[in-house]
C-alpha cells in the first residue's frame, strides 16, 4: 500500500494497465451469489435498549463555548490517494462493487460509491477468491463466498515493510483500510522529525496497523477500541510485526469515557488519531452517534493535547455530509492554537482504468 500524499495526479500508465477489459462491450455481474449493495445503514434509535441491560450514554452533554482568537490557516479541497502496490491495489470497480488485491487474495466487496460500469471484463472479475455477500450494509452482518477454493481465516498483509494479519470478517472488513496509508505515512514523517519522544493516542484503533506504524517510528502509543476482538487482533498483529518490546498500551474502553477520564488526570498526547464510526456501543452500551458526539469529542481532544502537539487526524466513513462539516468544526476548535486545518476526501486509484474511488472524508490539524 503506497500512499501518495497531495492533490491526484494523472498516470500515463493506467490506461495500459487496462488490457483485460479489451474488446468487451458489455460488463456482466461476477460470480453468484451476488451483493445487493448501497443500502442506507440502518441506525438503531438512540434509545434502543443496550445489549444485556439498559442504555447508557457515552457522556453527559460537553457545555462547548465557542473560542476567541484566530482561526487555523486553512487547506480544502485536499485529495489523498493510496496508489496500487504490491500489497494492495484497487483493481477495478462498478456497479455498487469493487475488485480489490489484498496480498495474495482478490477479493470482490460491496463498494456503493462505485455507481459507475467497470472497467475489466467479467472473465477478469470471475478470478476473485473471495466474494462477500448477504447484508451489506456497513456494518451488516453477511459471509464470504470462496468460488475456488475454501480460504483460512487469516491471512499476511504489509503495509510499508510492516506484516499484519488479514481477516475475513462477517462484517466485509478485512481488518485494514488501505487508504489511510497517507495518514500513516504522514504519521511516520512527524514522529521522526519531532527529534524528541512523542506520544500518540489512537482512538476507535480497530486492529492496530496506525498504532503499529507509529510505534515503529519510536512514538509511545496509547491504542483505545471498545471492541475485545479488536483488541486482540492488535495484540496478533504487535507479535507479526515484531513489535512486542514497543511502548504501546491496549485500552478496551468507550472512547468517549477514556478521553474524559484522561482530560481529568492532566494526561496529555502529541498526535491524536480520530477514526469513529458513524454509529456505535462502547463495552457497557454507551450510544455513538457521530454528529451528536463528535463535537464533544473534538473539543477533549484539544484539551488532552500537548503544550508541543503536533497533529490531530480524524476521518470520518458512511456519512452523508460534505468534508466541509467536519473541517469547520476542527478549525473552530482549534482556534487559537495557530497551526493549519487541511481537510478533503481519502481515495483509491484504480489499476484498471485509473478512476479515483473515494472512501472517506477527512480533516486533519497540523502545529505548522
Amino acid at each position: 500500500m503506497k500512499p501518495s500524499g497531495g492533490k491526484t495526479r494523472k498516470t500515463k500508465s493506467a490506461a495500459s494497465k487496462a488490457n483485460p477489459a479489451k474488446g468487451a462491450v458489455q460488463w456482466q455481474s461476477p460470480v453468484k451469489p451476488r451483493p445487493q449493495f448501497a443500502k442506507q445503514v440502518r441506525t438503531p434509535a438512540i434509545d434502543a435498549p443496550a445489549q444485556g441491560g439498559a442504555r447508557q450514554d457515552a457522556s453527559p452533554r460537553r457545555v462547548l463555548v465557542r473560542r476567541s482568537g484566530a482561526r487555523p490557516e486553512e487547506r480544502t479541497g485536499l485529495i489523498l490517494e493510496t496508489l496500487p502496490s504490491e500489497d494492495y491495489a484497487l483493481l477495478d470497480s462498478g456497479n455498487g462493487l469493487k475488485l480489490e488485491q489484498y496480498g495474495p487474495y482478490r477479493i470482490v466487496r460491496p463498494e456503493g460509491q462505485a455507481i459507475w460500469l467497470p472497467a475489466w471484463a467479467k472473465a477478469e472479475w470471475d478470478k476473485a477468491d473471495a466474494v462477500f455477500t448477504g447484508n451489506t450494509d456497513e456494518e451488516g452482518v453477511g459471509r464470504w463466498h470462496f468460488p475456488k477454493v475454501p480460504l483460512g481465516e487469516t491471512w499476511p498483509l504489509a503495509f510499508d515493510e510492516l506484516p499484519f494479519y488479514g481477516r475475513f470478517t462477517s462484517f466485509r472488513h478485512v481488518g485494514v483500510f488501505p487508504e489511510q496509508g497517507t495518514h500513516w505515512a504522514h504519521m511516520d514523517r512527524l514522529i521522526r522529525n519531532a527529534k524528541r519522544p512523542v506520544k500518540v493516542l489512537n482512538l476507535f484503533g480497530y486492529t492496530g496497523v496506525a498504532s503499529l506504524v507509529a510505534a515503529r517510528a519510536g512514538a509511545e502509543v496509547t491504542h483505545v477500541d471498545a471492541s475485545k476482538k479488536a483488541i486482540a487482533w492488535a495484540r496478533e498483529n504487535q507479535e507479526m510485526a515484531g513489535l512486542s518490546s514497543k511502548p504501546i498500551r491496549w485500552i478496551c474502553e468507550d472512547a468517549m469515557k477514556f478521553v474524559m477520564r484522561e482530560e481529568r488526570r492532566g494526561s496529555t498526547y502529541d498526535i491524536i488519531l480520530l477514526d469513529p464510526p458513524a454509529y456505535g456501543r462502547g463495552p457497557g452500551g454507551e450510544v455513538w452517534q457521530l454528529f451528536d458526539n463528535l463535537p464533544d469529542m473534538v473539543d477533549i481532544c484539544r484539551a488532552i493535547l500537548s503544550p508541543n502537539a503536533l497533529s490531530v487526524v480524524l476521518t470520518a466513513y458512511s456519512i452523508r455530509a460534505s468534508f466541509f462539516a467536519i473541517h469547520e468544526l476542527m478549525r473552530d476548535a482549534f482556534t487559537g492554537l495557530g497551526g493549519t486545518v487541511e481537510s478533503g476526501e481519502l481515495i483509491l486509484r484504480e489499476r484498471s482504468s485509473g478512476r479515483a474511488l473515494s472512501t472517506s472524508l477527512f480533516s486533519r490539524w497540523e502545529n505548522t
